[in-house]
């Protein structure tokens, strides 16, 4: 038994999680383990071209999507979002973190298209939730894994536009509802949807034949339960493979609407390895997985980043404070239990998939013992 295949097992055989897929790219060479069963019921065991809902790493892809059109020329990096997304024209931004809903000013500068891909627009996530503005931004960026709940992109986002901003764009890192504005971005900048896009551009030449934002009743023998678990440790359904997936909802999500397999997500990894392999260009792969925090923003966003970077889209390691966090790895975490990262150092590529949520923003032990495995 290999290391990732033990690690594997002893989750599910501790009762952790159902199943997992497990895989580790190092070059060409692939080891790919599938454990366990899609369900707590052992309907059927779990394969290696298994789906799952993938929550955050989707966050990556719209990035890249992002990307594609600022190497297009229809979009650039320093250029305001208001152009195409005329709500956020006038932003409001609180006074203080903990000004009251009605103590703003306006917003010192527009938020620009890399406001977004850094995720420092001023909306979004501290690690404090309980103040004022955070919790008035928690009714429109609602639980990211019931997507069927939200509204229209235009209704969502003119929802967004009446939150104050925590911060001025530009100050600070904030967690998660950059990404959903990007989507947005690229459906209105592209002139397509964001589905169509992201399948014309990013999975059909990548031949990610199994990602998207529903799954067809011809897949979904492959498409795992979902389960959050109880503070007792036991499992419960969260959503089923003839659920919320079952057809697309009003809001494709760039900040965690996708189903994938492990191997799709290799193969837009290996676009990222390959400098782009012509989806992206090398400069583009390059801001997106480079770190773009300053060291006292890294600092004020322990509970999500744990002192480490952010690029466009992922996580970007700047210190060996683990001994996965090679410096200049990049990717992250999904909140229904997936996690995926690239090392361009080493060419290494690394994916965890499971069908159990997480319950907070720090990893789980399984993620930690997978990344210490292929580490």
């Amino acid at each position: 038994m290999s290391a990732l295949d033990d690690t594997l097992h002893q989750h599910v055989d501790r009762g952790t999680v159902p199943g997992a897929v497990g895989l580790v790219a190092r070059g060409d060479e692939v080891e790919a383990v599938a454990v366990g069963s899609v369900d707590t019921d052992g309907t059927a065991p779990m394969a290696r071209d298994s789906i799952f809902r993938i929550a955050s790493i989707t966050k990556p892809i719209t990035a890249a999507a992002v990307l594609m059109l600022v190497d297009d020329g229809v979009l650039a990096l320093d250029s305001p979002v208001a152009e195409w997304l005329p709500e956020l024209a006038k932003p409001l931004v609180a006074r203080t973190p903990r000004s009251p809903l009605d103590g703003v000013v306006p917003a010192a500068r527009p938020i620009t298209v890399e406001d977004l891909l850094s995720f420092r627009t001023g909306w979004g996530f501290p690690a404090d939730f309980t103040l004022p503005a955070v919790q008035a931004l928690f009714e429109v960026q609602k639980d990211g894994r019931r997507l069927q709940d939200w509204p229209d992109p235009e209704e969502w986002l003119r929802r967004l536009a009446q939150v104050p901003m925590l911060h001025q764009p530009g100050e600070a890192w904030l967690y998660g509802t950059s990404s959903d504005v990007q989507g947005i971005l690229v459906a209105r900048a592209s002139g397509r949807t964001f589905a169509q896009f992201l399948a014309e551009r990013i999975f059909e030449p990548l031949g990610m034949t199994d990602t998207a934002f529903e799954v067809p009743e011809s897949k979904r023998h492959r498409f795992t339960t979902a389960y959050a678990p109880a503070p007792d440790g036991t499992l419960h359904v969260s959503d089923t493979p003839d659920g919320e997936f079952a057809h697309a909802p009003r809001f494709l999500s760039g900040g965690g609407g996708l189903v994938s397999t492990a191997d799709d997500w290799l193969a837009f990894a290996r676009m990222l390895l390959d400098a782009g392999g012509g989806l992206l260009t090398p400069t583009s792969v390059s801001r997106m997985t480079t770190n773009h925090l300053t060291a006292e923003q890294r600092g004020r966003v322990t509970l999500f980043l744990e002192g480490q970077g952010w690029g466009y889209g992922g996580q970007v390691d700047v210190t060996p404070a683990d001994p996965w966090n090679v410096p200049g790895r990049y990717g992250w975490v999904g909140g229904t239990g997936t996690s995926a990262h690239v090392v361009p150092a080493t060419g290494t590529v690394t994916i965890l998939l499971t069908q159990v949520a997480m319950t907070n923003p720090t990893p789980t032990p399984l993620m930690r013992d997978f990344w210490r495995a292929t580490a």
